[in-house]
């Protein structure tokens, strides 16, 4: 059984920085893409950024560009996603999965997230 579990979400200050990790077990996901989603309170899960398996191609969503880094871990397979200069709209609960398509589709089931709230 293959599973997915994301961590490190928290409170943040707007302007703050945080550090979300996605541990996988299980099957490895060592050829898998994988991606970073959110679910905004009152909003449809959105896609935030992917990695290709070697973590070598990257695509972000255009609310994430310039501000947040998707990045991998083959040798702990693990899938990190570092945001700094957090706002408020990017308060949600954060999930990664399996990525197909054109990077940005999921494929699989949902872990349970990470919430990141983002307030003074």
């Amino acid at each position: 059984q293959r599973q997915l579990v994301e961590s490190g979400g928290g409170v943040v200050q707007p302007g703050g920085s945080l550090k979300l990790s996605c541990a996988a077990s299980g099957r490895a996901f060592s050829r898998d893409a994988l991606g970073w989603f959110r679910r905004a309170p009152g909003k449809e899960r959105e896609f935030v950024a992917s990695a290709s398996w070697t973590g070598g191609v990257t695509y972000y969503a255009d609310s994430a560009k310039g501000r947040f880094t998707i990045s991998r871990d083959l040798t702990t397979n693990t899938l990190y996603l570092q945001m700094h200069d957090l706002k408020p709209e990017d308060t949600a609960v954060y999930y990664c999965n399996v990525v197909v398509g054109d990077f940005t589709q999921p494929f699989g089931s949902w872990g349970q997230g990470t919430q990141v709230t983002v307030s003074s």
